[in-house]
C-alpha cells in the first residue's frame, strides 16, 4: 500500500478491525523517514470498530512503515507513505507546526517563521451546547476575520462540572463510558470534526486533557489512557497540548477542607508522570504546557515535562493588574527560560464586569512585560451559553453570568485584540523586549497604572498609557537618532502623528500634550 500526502499534511489509513479480544491492547505503527528516522505513531479505534493510524511529516520523501502489534491480527501491516511538496495556502501546513525558538521566548513554524499567539477560550468546544457544523463554523470565522490565532480547548472533561455532567455531552455521549472501563470512540469521532475543521481554517487548537480535578477520578493510569487517543487522534495535526487546566485544582467541593490537600499533592505529582508520559509517546514532539492556578510551573514537580509556561491572573477587573504584572515578571526571568503566555485573565463581561478597556489593559501590561501571546476570553463563549439553555450554576453554585454565547461573540475586546496582533506583526514582535526605563513615570509596586514600555533598541519603542495624564517623558534615546511618534488608539486602531522624537542633551523627549484622557499606545519608529 503506497499513500501520498503533503507536506505537514495528515493522511490516515485503516489496519484492520478491532475484536473484542484485543480491545485493550495498544497497537503502533513504526514509521522510518527518508533520512532514517524512527517514529513510533500509536493506532486508535474509531466508532466502527477499526484501527486507524494518522501521521504527518515535515520530511519529503517515501517513509515506510509496519505495525507494531503483539497478538493483535491486522489485515494492513506495511507499506509506504509518499510525502510531497505543499501546494496550498494554509499556514499552519506551509509553515509547519509549531515548536520554540532557539533562545526559548517565543514559539514559532518548523520553517522558522515567528508565531504570535492570539487565543481565544472555547472551553467546551466539542459538546453539543455549540452546534456542528453550522454554529460551530460561524464562531471559527469570525475568530480568523479578526486575526485570531489559537483556539483553547478541552478533550471532553470539562470544567465547572462534575463527570457525565449532561451540559457536556455531545450527540455520541461522553470521551469514556461512565464506570471509566473504556473510552467511547464515538464521541471522539465527532469531536475529530471540529478540530480537523478549525486546523482547515488555519487555527492552532491548543487541547487541554481535562480539568486537572479529573486525575484523582481517573488515576494516572487511565489518564494516560486518556492522553494516549489525545495523541494519537490529533498528534498529527499542528496542534499544541496542554495536560489540564488548572492542574492542582481540587474538586470546587474539596476546597478548604483536608481532602483539597490530599488531591492538590494527587495531581501535582500525577500531572508531571502524565507530562513525561506525552513527551514520551509523542512522536511529533509537539509543544507541551499546563493551565494553572496561577503558574504553570507551580503545577508540577519538575518543569523539564513543560515546554512553554502559561499563566492564569485573575477576573477582577482592574484589581487583577497587579498579579497579572508580578506574573509575567516572575515567569520570564526564571530559568530555565521558556516562552510564557497569559492563558487566562479577565474574561470579558464576566460578572458583569471586565470590560473591553481591561482586555486591552491586560493584554499590554502582559505583552510589554515580556510574554510571547496572550488569549482572550469571553464570558458566554467559554461554557456556550444559549438563550433558550443557560449554562447554569457551577458545582460551586454561582453562575459566572448567563450572556448568550452569539452575543459575546460580538463583545467589542476581541476585536480590539485582533487589531493589536496585526499592530505588532507590523514589526519584528518577536525581538520586542521589556524596557520600563524608558519611561518616566514608570509603573512600580507603589503603583501598577503608570505606564509600561518596551521594544527593540535603536528600531523601536512602545509605551502603554492608561491614561494621557500625566504626559510622559521618553528616556534614553540614541544621540542622533530620530525617530517617528505617533498614538494608537487600542479601541479602533487609528494613528495620530505626534511628529519627531529626538532626545536632548540626556537623552529624553517630552511627549506632547495628550488631549484625551483615555488609555493609548505611544510608538516611536526609527526614521
Amino acid at each position: 500500500m503506497l499513500l501520498t500526502v503533503q507536506r505537514h499534511c495528515v493522511t490516515q489509513w485503516t489496519l484492520g478491525p478491532c475484536t473484542p479480544q484485543n480491545a485493550d491492547r495498544q497497537v503502533d505503527v513504526l514509521v522510518i523517514s527518508p533520512s532514517g528516522r524512527e517514529l513510533r505513531v500509536p493506532a486508535f479505534v474509531d466508532g466502527t470498530g477499526a484501527w486507524r493510524v494518522r501521521f504527518s511529516s515535515g520530511e519529503p520523501g517515501r517513509h515506510a512503515w509496519r505495525a507494531d502489534a503483539y497478538e493483535v491480527a491486522l489485515s494492513e501491516c506495511e507499506g509506504e507513505i509518499e510525502v510531497i511538496d505543499y501546494e496550498g495556502d494554509n499556514p499552519l501546513y506551509a509553515h509547519g507546526p509549531l515548536g520554540v525558538s532557539d533562545d526559548r521566548r517565543y514559539l514559532r513554524h518548523a520553517d522558522g517563521t515567528p508565531f504570535l499567539w492570539l487565543g481565544d477560550t472555547w472551553w467546551m468546544a466539542l459538546c453539543r451546547r455549540l452546534h456542528w457544523p453550522g454554529e460551530f463554523a460561524r464562531l471559527t470565522a469570525d475568530r480568523v476575520a479578526k486575526g485570531f490565532s489559537v483556539i483553547q480547548l478541552v478533550a471532553g472533561l470539562y470544567p465547572d462540572m462534575g463527570a457525565f455532567d449532561p451540559r457536556g455531552d455531545n450527540e455520541a455521549g461522553w470521551p469514556w463510558e461512565r464506570d471509566w472501563a473504556r473510552l467511547n470512540p464515538a464521541w471522539w469521532d465527532l469531536a475529530d470534526l471540529r478540530v480537523e475543521y478549525l486546523v482547515s481554517r488555519g487555527l492552532v487548537p491548543c487541547i487541554l486533557g481535562c480539568w486537572g480535578y479529573y486525575l484523582p477520578w481517573l488515576g494516572v493510569e487511565r489518564m494516560k489512557t486518556h492522553w494516549r487517543q489525545i495523541i494519537a487522534r490529533w498528534g498529527a495535526y499542528p496542534v499544541v497540548w496542554c495536560l489540564a487546566g488548572e492542574g492542582v485544582m481540587p474538586w470546587y467541593l474539596h476546597k478548604q477542607t483536608e481532602q483539597a490537600e490530599k488531591d492538590m499533592a494527587i495531581q501535582r505529582a500525577g500531572w508531571t508522570e502524565v507530562g513525561r508520559y506525552v513527551q514520551e509517546t509523542d512522536p511529533w514532539d509537539r509543544p507541551v504546557s499546563i493551565h494553572p492556578t496561577r503558574r504553570g510551573r507551580e503545577q508540577v514537580e519538575d518543569d523539564s515535562v513543560l515546554d512553554f509556561e502559561m499563566l492564569q491572573t485573575g477576573h477582577g477587573d482592574r484589581a487583577s493588574l497587579p498579579n497579572t504584572v508580578r506574573s509575567v515578571v516572575e515567569a520570564r526571568a526564571q530559568e530555565p527560560t521558556m516562552p510564557v503566555i497569559n492563558s487566562e485573565v479577565c474574561y470579558e463581561g464576566i460578572m458583569e464586569s471586565c470590560r473591553e478597556e481591561v482586555v486591552r489593559m491586560m493584554f499590554w501590561a502582559s505583552i510589554l512585560n515580556g510574554t510571547c501571546g496572550h488569549t482572550y476570553g469571553a464570558n458566554g463563549i467559554w461554557q456556550f451559553n444559549r438563550p433558550e439553555a443557560r449554562y447554569g450554576p457551577s458545582p460551586h453554585g454561582y453562575s459566572w453570568g448567563d450572556r448568550p454565547w452569539e452575543e459575546a461573540m460580538a463583545l467589542p475586546g476581541s476585536a480590539q485584540l485582533g487589531m493589536a496582533k496585526r499592530l505588532l506583526e507590523r514589526w519584528q514582535w518577536w525581538r520586542i523586549e521589556p524596557h520600563p526605563e524608558w519611561v518616566e513615570p514608570r509603573w512600580s509596586e507603589d503603583n501598577f497604572m503608570l505606564p509600561y514600555a518596551a521594544g527593540i533598541p535603536g528600531e523601536l519603542r512602545l509605551v502603554y498609557l492608561f491614561s494621557a495624564m500625566p504626559a510622559p517623558v521618553i528616556r534614553e534615546l540614541e544621540p542622533g537618532a530620530r525617530y517617528r511618534a505617533f498614538l494608537w488608539d487600542p479601541s479602533t486602531g487609528a494613528e495620530h502623528d505626534m511628529g519627531v522624537a529626538e532626545g536632548d542633551a540626556d537623552g529624553s523627549w517630552a511627549v506632547p500634550q495628550i488631549e484625551i484622557r483615555r488609555d493609548w499606545l505611544l510608538v516611536l519608529e526609527r526614521a
